[in-house]
């Protein structure tokens, strides 16, 4: 099915699970357990179908990319007198990547002295700058985080100047003398933590001509490393891993932590513990078993809270508000918040190396890629995180 199909059956599924809530509770809100159990199964359909969505909007994503010409045809006249654009060099040209791939399918046996211009401190082979920028767009369409802060590139320890003292207005006489308060600044800084991941291919897969090494790699790094950003960008302690904005500490602002069940009433008080200017181009963050919790709830007027997409692009809402979950999110807390304030620092590029001698046993060829990232919430008043109560259970379907 495509998306859109996908969509539009999510939609009448939703549908009929509120018309059946409707139609079956009793005057409390209540479910009956037969009618809730019914419920559940409806729900879990939705669910299902949700994920579904996710899952063929990422892959149209990664092909929309993978079915970019990585080489252009010349459209002007060819004259050998006349340059024909901006020569590449380094590792943005034709050579530096075709070297980098010939390396990898002979095991870095084959290694172009062209790939001596980009050798870390570790050994690995800095990477092409075109994969460098296939494989952020594989990290931004596969971690929410990336595509909702902001991204910086560093070449060492980046300092963030932060307004300390807000500068305020007043009233003067007429002819009255001005004053002025000193302004004064924190600075934030992102320090730059390594991160390692591995995948295996297969001898045959390696040596076959066939076979599309370059997206496979990219795809499969992309993702890996996409999920463990992901992971840190959310909970990360700061201790050799970014801080995430849950993180108790250096996290996003809490509001408490509820001492029972979720209501409507609590997603509210979240909302509009953020200040407005924050507010304006806020979204939530939770995970998945969350939302189940909150698809039941409704408002004063007993409409839902949660309302799904019903066309392609536009994403699910909460109280307006778009939701954007993930498997790493944690399922005792909810943020909302504007997250351009969370800053994700990128240091330097991308590295490859081969690992064989790990996985020689089995036939199989071990590639190892590593990147320096850190990221920080540099403004925690932009972000408010609701506790919620352990193993919690909505009590009705009503506020």
């Amino acid at each position: 099915m495509t998306v859109k199909e996908l969509i539009e059956k999510r939609a009448k599924a939703w549908e009929a699970a509120k018309s059946f809530v409707n139609t079956n509770e009793d005057k409390n809100g209540n479910l009956s357990a037969e009618d809730a159990a019914t419920y559940s199964r409806m729900e879990a359909e939705i669910e299902e179908l949700t994920n579904s969505i996710d899952r063929q909007q990422r892959a149209e994503r990664r092909e929309q990319e993978f079915s970019k010409p990585v080489n252009f045809p010349i459209t002007g006249r060819p004259y050998k007198d006349e340059p024909q654009g901006e020569v590449k060099t380094g590792r943005a040209s034709d050579e530096y990547r075709q070297a980098m791939l010939a390396a990898m399918r002979t095991n870095f046996r084959q290694v172009a002295n062209v790939l001596q211009e980009g050798v870390d401190a570790d050994g690995g082979y800095l990477v092409p700058v075109e994969y460098d920028k296939r494989l952020i767009d594989v990290l931004t369409g596969e971690n929410i985080m990336r595509s909702l802060a902001t991204k910086i590139t560093t070449s060492g320890e980046h300092k963030i100047n932060i307004a300390a003292t807000k500068p305020a207005a007043a009233w003067i006489e007429e002819g009255g003398a001005l004053s002025f308060g000193d302004a004064t600044f924190d600075q934030i800084y992102l320090d730059a933590f390594k991160l390692h991941v591995a995948i295996k291919v297969t001898e045959e897969l390696l040596y076959d001509s066939a076979f599309n090494l370059e997206n496979y790699i990219i795809t499969e790094f992309g993702k890996a490393l996409a999920n463990a950003e992901e992971d840190a960008f959310l909970n990360g302690d700061g201790k050799g891993k970014p801080v995430g904005i849950f993180d108790k500490t250096a996290g996003g602002q809490s509001i408490g932590t509820l001492t029972a069940a979720l209501k409507s009433d609590d997603l509210l008080d979240l909302v509009y513990g953020l200040k407005r200017p924050y507010r304006k181009n806020a979204s939530f963050i939770m995970n998945d078993a969350s939302l189940a919790q909150i698809r039941k709830l409704k408002d004063n007027n007993g409409a839902y809270i949660w309302q799904p997409s019903y066309q392609v692009g536009e994403p699910d809402r909460i109280l307006g508000y778009k939701v954007n979950t993930s498997v790493y999110a944690p399922t005792d807390a909810i943020s909302f918040g504007y997250y351009k304030y969370y800053n994700i620092g990128d240091r330097g590029t991308r590295s490859f190396k081969q690992l064989n001698e790990l996985f020689a046993g089995n036939g199989m060829i071990g590639f190892v890629a590593k990147e320096r990232v850190d990221g920080k919430l540099v403004l925690p008043e932009a972000v408010k995180v609701l506790g919620l109560k352990a193993e919690t259970q909505t009590a009705s379907t009503k506020a």
